[in-house]
């Protein structure tokens, strides 16, 4: 869908993806998007996210309060977390997913849709995905008029955030970038660690489907 949600938050102690090793990190649970997204962070630098980092679960309070808090060392930080943070000035940008490498290079958030679903109901399953990437493209072409949709709608209070997160977030590279690629650069990473079970190969072949996407991609010219 688009690239460069997430951003790494770190204290004076943490200047790099490798300071990380002994120290405190926030999370929302065991297993969660970001503990995941930070231990594939963490181990393609050559940490061992496991033993090497002390990972603090939290809900409530939340890991970005907890780190204003000064209670841990780093947090991963998405909208409206990351704008918050750097409007409050608390710790400072370790890895920026938009900009940097390899990050930047990949999508970090993709559509799934329920197999039998999908199965049962292409169309529904096309239209389901033209409404979602037309409305990217309202991301990258208007963002002051996706961000004010986005406050108007109740799904955000500040503006401002939502506006610096839609104006920074590459949601321009859908007909760019590949999506296979994006999924065996993750899975790969995740198998390495034992987060998943199966092979790359066997998670593309059994569960992903193009076609919706490649019609998509040709009648949707930018």
């Amino acid at each position: 869908m688009h690239v460069g949600c997430f951003e790494l938050f770190g204290n004076d102690r943490v200047r790099s993806i490798s300071d990380l090793k002994g120290k405190s990190v926030g999370v929302t649970g065991a297993g969660s998007s970001d503990q995941l997204f930070l231990a594939v962070m963490a181990a393609h630098i050559g940490l061992d996210p496991v033993h090497d980092i002390h990972w603090v679960t939290s809900q409530s309070p939340r890991p970005d309060e907890l780190f204003a808090e000064g209670k841990i060392d780093a947090c991963l930080g998405l909208p409206p977390v990351a704008q918050d943070l750097r409007a409050r000035k608390i710790g400072h940008v370790v890895v920026n997913s938009s900009m940097d490498r390899p990050w930047s290079q990949y999508f970090c958030c993709m559509l799934g849709g329920n197999r039998d679903f999908v199965r049962n109901h292409p169309v529904a399953t096309k239209r389901v995905l033209r409404a979602i990437l037309k409305a990217a493209d309202l991301c990258a072409n208007e963002p002051a008029r996706a961000a004010r949709l986005m406050v108007d709608g109740g799904f955000t209070p500040r503006y401002d955030y939502a506006l610096e997160a839609v104006s920074e977030i590459a949601y321009d590279k859908w007909r760019e970038y590949d999506a296979e690629d994006t999924l065996r650069f993750y899975a790969l990473r995740l198998h390495d660690l034992g987060f998943v079970k199966s092979s790359p190969q066997k998670i593309i072949a059994d569960g992903t489907d193009w076609r919706f996407l490649e019609e998509l991609k040709r009648e949707l010219k930018a």
